[in-house]
């Protein structure tokens, strides 16, 4: 199940047998019931925004995720840049995004390769998991 912005991106999705939204059709439809996943994932989201709209952003899904459910964001290292980017998200600030709603960051990680690999490898990525508090 997605959610994206971009019609064109959702067309597809449906186009290939998934069930994809954009915002305003997902708050309505059956899938937006409170504690409904498991997971969350914010993949290539949060760097096209302040980390203040990042925030809001985050808090306006997560009672879409029961307790203890987990949170996954993927943001791209500086090789990975691009002109779309308006906020460059890295560990820290992605944590402190995270923070701000109350989750709790478990783990934190370069993917695939090390971190130094990411100022010349395009597709190295910042990988964050939080999760929210059980009570």
């Amino acid at each position: 199940m997605g959610v994206d912005h971009n019609r064109r991106a959702v067309e597809i999705a449906r186009a290939r047998g998934l069930a994809a939204f954009i915002p305003e059709e997902f708050h309505v439809s059956h899938w937006a019931k409170a504690c409904r996943f498991d997971a969350l994932l914010f993949s290539h989201v949060l760097e096209h925004m302040s980390a203040a709209e990042a925030t809001l952003l985050v808090r306006a899904y997560l009672h879409l995720l029961r307790a203890g459910g987990r949170v996954v964001v993927v943001t791209p290292q500086e090789a990975g840049s691009d002109s779309t980017h308006v906020e460059y998200m890295d560990f820290d600030k992605v944590e402190a995004v995270l923070r701000e709603t109350e989750l709790e960051v478990e783990r934190r990680y370069s993917f695939p390769l090390p971190r130094l690999a990411g100022a010349v490898f395009k597709y190295n990525e910042f990988v964050t998991l939080a999760r929210k508090p059980a009570s």
